[in-house]
This record gives structure tokens, C-alpha cells and sequence, in this order.
């Protein structure tokens, strides 16, 4: 059996976005903060001693960011950017505006327990295909090799896989995989 440590990104700030007026995806291009940049050192280090061999990462800033110091920290190789490890999206037109729209997409879809209503369809994308996109990506690196290896996501992603709701910035989450979970 090997692991995957899910590693959901440090604190991320919104000033320099919020300062350009940018809302929608821009979002995601939001570095860490000073805590953030803590969050993931302090994250690297402990990590140094898990067995991990190498580093895939979302390819949002504040994942790709987080990969990058704990890269530093812990001497292994950054060796994929996974775009299907990114964040779940709430609007999936691409075409939210602000806070408000967010939270309102996020509230149908805490309401609805993360899935479509049987027959209905909604904007944002439902738990079960966050699912099975990072699923998909982890059965891409695990194609790799059998040894451990370090994926930095979001709290989305990692609930979707383990259930964990609102993994803490830098949080560590550990995905037993078993070989036959990921076998072509």
C-alpha cells in the first residue's frame, strides 16, 4: 500500500488582487501570506521525515507557492503540476463577479450536501467530480511509482477524497492507496 499526503495550501492574501479590482478566477492568483510562507516551512519540515520521494501541486499560486517551500524544506524534487488537483469550482461558466456569488453557490451547494439534486444541474461543480478528477490525477503520479509522494491541493479536493471538511492552511491529510485503487 502506498500514501499520498495530501497538504492543503498556507494562508493565501487577497490584497494585490483585491487592489486590482480582480474577481472570478483571478482569485486564484492570490499568493501566501507571511503566515502562509511560515504555514508551509514549518509544514516542509515536519514532512521531512514521511517517506515521501517527490512533489505534484495544483496549479493555482498559493498551491504551487506552498509546493515550492516545501520543496526547499524537505529536498524534494516539485515534479508535476496537476491542473485537476485545482480548487472546486463554484461557477463552472467561470463567470463569478465577487464575494457575493461565491457564497451564494456555496450555500446551494452545503445545502444540496455537495451533490445535484437527482435531475437537476447546478453552476458549480458537484463533490463526486472533484472526486473523480483528483482521483484521476493521483492515478496519473501513482502511474510514477509505488513510493509516497506529496500532493498540494485544496480543502475542496481533500474533502472530496477523505471527507474531512475545512482542512486548516498547511494541514496534512494522509490517503492510504491501495495499488489495485490505481491500477490503469
Amino acid at each position: 500500500m502506498s500514501r499520498v499526503f495530501l497538504v492543503r495550501h498556507g494562508e493565501a492574501g487577497s490584497d494585490q488582487i483585491d487592489a486590482e479590482g480582480w474577481w472570478g478566477p483571478a482569485r486564484d492568483w492570490a499568493p501566501l501570506t507571511a503566515k502562509g510562507v511560515e504555514q508551509a516551512e514549518a509544514v516542509g519540515r515536519e514532512l521531512r521525515q514521511a517517506g515521501a520521494r517527490r512533489i505534484v501541486a495544483s496549479p493555482m499560486t498559493r498551491a504551487m507557492q506552498t509546493a515550492s517551500l516545501i520543496a526547499a524544506q524537505t529536498q524534494l524534487p516539485l515534479t508535476a503540476v496537476e491542473l485537476d488537483l485545482r480548487e472546486w469550482l463554484p461557477d463552472s461558466s467561470l463567470s463569478w463577479r465577487g464575494l457575493e456569488d461565491v457564497q451564494a453557490l456555496s450555500a446551494d451547494f452545503e445545502q444540496c450536501e455537495g451533490e445535484w439534486p437527482a435531475g437537476e444541474t447546478r453552476l458549480w461543480e458537484p463533490l463526486s467530480a472533484v472526486r473523480r478528477r483528483a482521483l484521476g490525477a493521483l492515478r496519473r503520479q501513482a502511474g510514477f511509482g509505488p513510493e509516497p509522494f506529496i500532493a498540494v491541493c485544496h480543502s475542496g479536493v481533500i474533502r472530496a477524497l477523505t471527507g474531512h471538511f475545512n482542512t486548516e492552511p498547511c494541514g496534512v491529510r494522509v490517503l492510504p492507496l491501495e495499488r489495485t485503487t490505481f491500477a490503469g
